[in-house]
């Protein structure tokens, strides 16, 4: 009946088309439920986003649940194999944009809520969500305004359950323990448009940056440490020329991505990008923009409850990660809140015909029935 129930609930928020940052009625659904279960529920809506805050409880300590409804754009709809915002299974596997990331988590997040609060009406402490139409896109108007206005009130989280797709191969087999920082660089390469024939009377921004741009994306960065892996550096865009083929291009743009860990800063990174660039005689100019800085949560008491749950569902003992992209758990973090990540495989997330077995979202439903009960009984 359990996994009946999250997969018709995963599907029906699937139907909703969702596309950053709209959220099409998702979180009235989810609403709805958790208003049924005893929880109080605030929209709080800033710009076009909606957002909303739940509680069921008045006392600590507080465990929440955190995620979005928004999903990416579909991309080619002829290269889906069925229409992306109907919900499809075939041999098991659930097809629809959302299903893995992160569709299935809500409704997960939501059904195994509503299990514990039947089992134990009267649990300690208290159980949150806190739930965004806008992790996919800016991340301006979403979790980032709603944590400061809970730092504003007061509100203390003590514990962040976020239903991210973190595993592997299997629901269960990964969970993230924190993420890399993100910063990010619009680079403008100056030089000066000619005709080619005459390279003598022009300066090709082109062949000024390629050496540093070798180097750049040569560069050893750092080893890592034990939690997290290499910085990483990364030509996201770039672009050059009036598209005659006769005219040297009198600029270069280029959007770059450095991935790093904290064994980086930021003033470190950008000196080092700044050095290169100058070493090689690039004249340019720099935009630089920073998504999150690295956030990980030690060993403790949220991260043995999750890895014990998933144990005790499935069996197994799960990797601790602080792989992958950015998540919203970079902003729940600085309330001086453990974050963990758990939810179902992410092989398929942002791709076309995006997927999740069936059978995980049993499993992920299992797994956060059994942290509630490890934290809050």
């Amino acid at each position: 009946m359990q996994t009946s129930d999250t997969l018709a609930f995963t599907q029906e928020l699937i139907s909703r088309a969702s596309v950053t940052p709209t959220d099409n009625g998702c979180q009235d659904l989810m609403i709805k439920r958790l208003s049924a279960a005893g929880f109080e529920v605030e929209k709080l809506n800033y710009g076009n986003v909606e957002n909303f805050w739940a509680r069921r409880g008045t006392s600590g300590p507080v465990l929440c649940f955190a995620g979005h409804t928004d999903v990416v754009p579909t991309g080619p709809l002829e290269e889906w194999r069925t229409d992306p915002f109907k919900p499809v299974i075939v041999d098991g596997i659930l097809y629809g944009r959302g299903a893995a990331d992160m569709k299935s988590g809500l409704a997960a997040m939501v059904t195994a809520c509503e299990a514990f609060v039947r089992e134990h009406p009267d649990h300690k402490g208290s159980i949150a969500f806190l739930i965004t139409s806008d992790e996919e896109g800016p991340s301006v108007d979403g979790t980032k305004r709603v944590v400061e206005t809970l730092r504003q009130r007061g509100v203390k989280i003590d514990w962040c359950l976020v239903g991210e797709p973190s595993s592997e191969h299997r629901a269960g087999d990964t969970i993230k323990i924190g993420r890399r920082g993100s910063f990010s660089g619009r680079l403008t390469v100056h030089g000066v448009q000619g005709h080619i024939a005459y390279p003598q009377l022009a300066q090709n921004p082109v062949h000024s940056f390629a050496p540093a741009l070798a180097e750049l994306t040569a560069r050893t960065w750092d080893q890592g440490n034990e939690h997290f892996q290499p910085t990483s550096f990364q030509i996201s865009n770039i672009n050059a020329g009036t598209g005659a083929p006769n005219v040297i291009p009198g600029e270069l743009k280029a959007r770059f991505n450095l991935r790093y860990n904290p064994v980086q800063t930021q003033q470190g990174l950008k000196s080092t990008v700044e050095s290169i660039l100058e070493r090689h005689k690039v004249r340019y100019t720099i935009e630089w923009y920073v998504s999150g800085e690295p956030f990980y949560t030690p060993p403790g008491p949220l991260s043995a409850a999750v890895a014990a749950a998933v144990q005790k569902t499935t069996g197994q003992t799960p990797a601790l990660s602080t792989g992958g992209g950015t998540s919203d758990g970079r902003f729940i973090v600085t309330l001086g809140t453990q974050v963990v990540e758990l939810g179902v495989t992410n092989a398929s997330i942002h791709k076309v015909n995006e997927s999740v077995p069936v059978a995980e979202l049993d499993a992920l439903h299992g797994m956060y029935v059994e942290v509630l009960r490890q934290l809050l009984t």
